[in-house]
């Protein structure tokens, strides 16, 4: 009896022993340390795949951190019946690696870059602040100025493989400070932006004119409302209109000046021959979008216009240039085209079958370069795509584009074939 009451209370001590011992570890695993020395709270975040985007979340959603890379391989052929010589290629497009995070529930961040041809681009760096019960917004950094469905629309899941002729009049990635609200049938957005900061040379221009000149950097003042009249699981209408009162930019080699040029739809070939040249005196430049656009289960269209002023000193002649583009496309596998109603646009679109789908599309597009009573002959298009998409799953996605333009500069024809 004596020896099992000494068992027993030895597995008692050894009991309390090891209890502290787990206490002692747990009060040590508890304390996290920075890097800068500071104790700090912590908590695990869960990793999960979302349909092949990695995602870290915390189990309250307050904190979640997750990449969003792209990869986009493209080749061109060209056809031989052309005015000027072109090089058949194949190029990485985009090479885009972003890191994303949201903080504290509310605060949002992003960092993303561009590595395709062989540099690195600034794209999207963005400090926000969410406010998802009232679904506001606000966002500063460098990003794109919220003008123009296309431009806007995220390269992952346009219809074609490079935007129209029209919406490279676009305003692109800018400094600025932007406001975002949106409903079931409207979404507003406004900002002030400044200079852009993608390619070292357009900070080096800007830089050296604040160093020699004392230039102001310039601003632009940029909005956009879409209305949607219809709204429902498989169907939207959507309207809306987007403007933009822009000084100018020191990031352009000249100060006081504005230049429209674009290349054809392929970034393998490098001639531009819709170049307005550097239109001198400018004193601001008016921009005006208007956007329609809807779909109806696998069938979806959209199209815009855009007519830019470019207002110039000393009483010379104002600059108008214009464009416009509309495209339909049709999922001949039964899925869905999806529209997201925070940003006004479409987004990725639900596959008719588990194996794929396959979208035929087609779009009519115009550029108007010229303004003669300005004496600016920076020459017109217009474009006939026939498109060919194959959705493999919500990651992979091939593309098939056949191109006819036909360009004219001043009274001069030229036109090439392209397949894509």
């Amino acid at each position: 009896m004596k020896n099992k009451f000494h068992t027993l209370a030895l597995a008692l001590f050894l009991y309390s022993i090891g209890a502290h011992a787990q206490k002692t570890t747990e009060r040590i695993d508890s304390v996290r340390m920075n890097q800068y020395g500071q104790q700090v709270s912590w908590l695990s975040l869960n990793p999960e795949a979302q349909e092949g985007i990695l995602n870290f979340t915390s189990d309250d959603g307050n904190y979640r951190f997750w990449m969003d890379n792209r990869v986009q391989f493209d080749g061109a052929v060209f056809g031989t019946d052309t005015y000027n010589e072109i090089g058949n290629g194949v190029t990485i497009r985009r090479a885009r690696i972003a890191f994303k995070a949201v903080l504290w529930n509310h605060w949002y961040a992003e960092l993303d870059l561009d590595f395709a041809g062989s540099a690195i681009e600034m794209k999207d760096m963005i400090i926000g602040y969410i406010i998802p019960e009232h679904n506001l917004i606000f966002k500063t950094g460098h990003f794109r100025e919220n003008f123009g469905m296309e431009t806007v629309t995220t390269s992952r899941y346009l219809t074609f493989m490079e935007r129209s002729f029209a919406s490279k009049l676009d305003a692109s990635r800018h400094l600025g400070f932007q406001a975002q609200h949106w409903a079931d049938r409207y979404v507003l957005i406004g900002g002030v932006h400044f200079n852009t900061q993608g390619e070292y040379e357009e900070v080096e221009f800007s830089q050296d004119q604040n160093k020699d000149f004392g230039i102001d950097e310039g601003y632009s003042l940029t909005g956009r409302a879409v209305f949607r009249p219809i709204i429902d699981e498989e169907k939207v209408l959507h309207l809306g209109v987007a403007g933009t009162y822009r000084t100018p930019k020191t990031h352009l080699e000249e100060p006081n000046t504005y230049r429209f040029s674009t290349r054809s739809h392929t970034s393998i070939n490098r001639k531009k021959y819709i170049d307005t040249d550097d239109i001198k005196g400018v004193e601001n430049v008016v921009g005006v979008d208007f956007e329609l656009a809807g779909a109806y289960k696998n069938f979806m269209f959209q199209g815009e216009y855009k007519s830019f002023n470019v207002n110039r000193m000393d009483n010379l002649e104002s600059v108008n240039i214009n464009g416009l583009y509309i495209q339909a496309g049709y999922l001949l596998f039964g899925g869905r085209y999806n529209y997201n109603k925070a940003d006004g646009e479409f987004t990725r679109l639900t596959r008719g079958r588990d194996n794929g789908e396959l979208e035929v599309a087609i779009r009519y597009d115009y550029i108007d370069a010229n303004d003669f009573d300005a004496e600016i002959y920076g020459g017109s298009a217009e474009g006939y795509s026939l498109g060919l998409n194959y959705y493999f799953n919500p990651n992979v996605k091939f593309m098939l584009n056949y191109i006819l333009k036909f360009r004219t500069s001043t009274s001069l024809v030229k036109y090439n074939f392209q397949n894509l």
